[in-house]
């Protein structure tokens, strides 16, 4: 009896359990930061007013966060102004419990540790509410619902929350969108080239564009031999190799320069992928790098480039047929436990959609692809580098340059695409369409060619935050290397 008594108790404590809170820490905290503004410094990096437990402390931190950003010093006599005056606290007024915050603050020496405990019991409450959904919807999940979209929706939750310390996913302030503006144009003013996305390593890109841009999905097309593979792997490099890390103030790591690059190879192997971009690092072509014909000189420069690469902070996955689901939770994962600045993807007519309808269609699937590469470019707060094919349609027109329309599936692509560029050479069809010798279609064909040969053009077809236009670079086709063509303005005066 006594046993089942016992049960009983504690199955009634575990069901009445109390969220964790600390109300204690936060009146200390609260009362060092009414006693000395300078205490608020301490903490407002990473403790927000959603982090307290209490609702009365999240209106004081609030209004005292306000004052203090706004020059203002925030006192127990200040703030009471802004503060419910008719709400009570047992037999005190909102006043009294002020002043009494105030007044039972001793020092502010020990306000991080107080706001480092606020905050974890903060996210444990959060890792709490996902845990009792997760239970909640599996029990009560619909019929057609499958379990592996809620383990995507419950993996989502769960990387939000330990990349950003919250989950809310509602509605932002503007102040808090102002301030992310200015963070991003002092980064962008702080960074090499002033620029405010990240740089792709070729200046001529870079201008039109501002570097690659945050939370946008770029979509980069061509029909085979155009060398877009060769852009994105150019592209992918740079970035790699350019990465230069800076602590920030809660310990953890954000590229000044350059990033993390995750590249998701469906249809070359890693061995292929790292094998091209050796060979456009050492100018080495990689069909003697293959065949093993290379002398000692390039062996040497082999290696020592290959110890070089082994350090930049580029990562390849190569499964084939990856579905968007699976390339989602991949990408998180590199992101919590590496870092993530940059997401290439080659190419999205070889990844496979996830639920059962849109696998049907395939235009359906397309578009679930590309939607949830732009709503994953948003929630990592990455660029987006996604590879695509266009359709055979460019080849039966006289002018080959690619348009929007040859998008193979080009609603979903175009529409949800921040950035669509187009890789052309006029190198590769003119050397297919060499007229009979001797003629004078041939002499202007051979002009022609001479001037688009070792040239590529970039085409900026859409661009949300800038101008669309033509970019040329320089194309080596035995390294498939692009880089910038040197600017004349540079070249040495030639004497004839």
């Amino acid at each position: 009896m006594a046993q089942a008594l016992r049960k009983l108790e504690q199955d009634e404590q575990t069901l009445y359990r109390e969220a964790p809170n600390n109300l204690e820490a936060e009146q200390a905290l609260l009362g060092a930061i009414l006693v000395n503004n300078d205490a608020y410094y301490i903490v407002h990096d990473f403790l927000k007013a959603d982090h307290f437990y209490e609702p009365l402390h999240r209106d004081i931190f609030a209004k005292a966060s306000e004052m203090i950003r706004m020059g203002k010093i925030a006192n127990p006599v200040t703030i009471k102004t802004f503060l419910a005056a008719d709400q009570r606290i047992g037999e005190m007024t909102i006043s009294q419990y002020i002043a009494r915050l105030a007044a039972e603050a001793t020092t502010i020496i020990n306000t991080g540790d107080y706001g480092r405990a606020i905050y974890d019991l903060a996210i444990r409450r959060s890792l709490i509410r996902i845990g009792e959904d997760v239970v909640n919807i599996a029990f009560d999940a619909p019929v057609d619902m499958e379990p592996k979209s809620q383990i995507e929706d419950a993996e989502r939750r769960l990387f939000e929350l330990a990349e950003t310390g919250r989950y809310d996913g509602g509605f932002q302030s503007f102040r808090d969108a102002i301030d992310t503006a200015v963070q991003m144009a002092t980064a962008a003013k702080d960074r090499d080239g002033g620029l405010s996305g990240i740089s792709c390593g070729m200046h001529s890109i870079d201008r039109k564009m501002g570097g690659l841009q945050p939370s946008d999905l770029i979509i980069l097309a061509g029909r085979p031999a155009m060398g877009k593979t060769s852009l994105a792997t150019n592209i992918a490099f740079n970035v790699a190799s350019a990465y230069e890390p800076a602590e920030q103030a809660d310990g953890t790591f954000k590229a000044r320069n350059g990033g993390v690059v995750g590249f998701f190879s469906l249809e070359m192997s890693a061995e292929q992928l790292a094998t091209r971009i050796i060979s456009e690092q050492t100018e080495i072509s990689s069909s003697k790098i293959r065949r093993g014909e290379i002398n000692d000189t390039e062996l040497q420069k082999l290696i020592a480039c290959t110890e070089m690469m082994s350090k930049i902070p580029l990562y390849i996955d190569q499964t084939g047929g990856i579905s968007i689901a699976q390339l989602a939770a991949r990408a998180r994962r590199l992101k919590r436990q590496r870092g993530l600045d940059l997401m290439v993807i080659d190419y999205v007519q070889l990844m496979t959609g996830s639920s059962r309808k849109s696998s049907e269609n395939r235009v359906q699937e397309i578009t679930e692809i590309t939607t949830g590469l732009k709503a994953l470019a948003k929630e990592l707060g990455v660029p987006i580098i996604a590879l695509s094919q266009l359709s055979r349609q460019v080849e039966s027109r006289e002018d080959k340059r690619p348009q929007l329309s040859d998008l193979r599936e080009s609603g979903s692509i175009e529409q949800d695409a921040d950035v669509v560029l187009f890789v052309y050479r006029d190198e590769y069809y003119l050397a297919n369409r060499e007229p009979k010798p001797g003629t004078d279609e041939h002499l202007k064909w051979e002009q022609a060619l001479n001037e688009a040969r070792g040239k590529g053009d970039v085409i900026i077809a859409k661009q949300r935050h800038g101008p669309v236009g033509t970019v040329s670079l320089a194309f080596q086709a035995e390294y498939t290397r692009f880089s910038d063509l040197a600017d004349d303005a540079y070249l040495p005066e030639q004497t004839y």
